[in-house]
């Protein structure tokens, strides 16, 4: 049974035989850097970068349910994306706008 599924997984119109199935696994990096930059300060984050990062992965995950046959490899690396794209946004966002006001609210109390 092991063997069947794995052959049909290597004869997959989108398996490893293609290069739809390589580009979405080496794409992963781009998430799993994504991920390790959550250890960075947010003055760091750029929002050139997280924006980009944030609507191709939402772009392309959508695109990944369309076409056919549907390369799920394709739409969860990009889903993978466009999450850590906005966690990083709201993490640079945060810390632009809204902790100013924390500081200047602990220095009126001293």
């Amino acid at each position: 049974m092991a063997a069947s599924k794995l052959q049909a997984l290597w004869n997959h119109p989108a398996g490893p035989k293609t290069i739809h199935f390589w580009a979405p696994t080496f794409k992963w990096g781009i998430s799993i850097a994504n991920v390790a930059d959550f250890a960075k300060p947010p003055e760091m984050i750029s929002y050139p970068q997280q924006v980009v990062v944030a609507c191709s992965g939402i772009i392309w995950a959508r695109w990944g349910m369309v076409i056919t046959p549907i390369n799920w490899n394709l739409s969860s690396v990009n889903a993978a994306m466009a999450v850590t794209g906005v966690c990083q946004l709201s993490r640079k966002i945060r810390h632009d706008y809204f902790s100013d006001e924390k500081d200047a609210a602990a220095s009126l109390k001293e």
